[in-house]
């Protein structure tokens, strides 16, 4: 992992996450929430990503399962014209010998 692709760090909480958000021309803090509206068979997301004090929605994350291990992660989307004309795709990884903090790390690969 380089520090180029670390797009912030969060912590666990009891509803998800939170933390910052930090890109070349954005930097605010998030907070990444369990959506209550997700029911088992549909496409809704299972977290709602919110930035700054207002809690702006920017985006929505997923629960997957990478392939390789067999973990779970959050596949992240991120939207908004403070990021640019196009969408942002990242995942969350836990960082190595910190179990409370998490990485937002860039997926060019989407």
């Amino acid at each position: 992992m380089t520090m180029a692709n670390a797009l912030g760090y969060i912590t666990e909480t009891d509803t998800g996450f939170e933390g910052t958000l930090s890109m070349l021309s954005l930097s605010t803090p998030i907070r990444i929430v369990a959506n209550g509206l997700k029911q088992d068979g549909t496409d809704q997301p299972d977290y709602r990503v919110l930035a700054g004090g207002q809690g702006a929605p920017i985006g929505a994350g997923w629960v997957r399962t990478a392939k390789s291990s067999g973990r779970e992660y959050v596949s992240l989307t991120l939207a908004s014209p403070e990021i640019g004309p196009r969408k942002v795709y990242a995942n969350i990884a836990p960082v190595k010998n910190d179990e409370t903090r998490h990485v937002i790390l860039w997926n060019p690969a989407g």
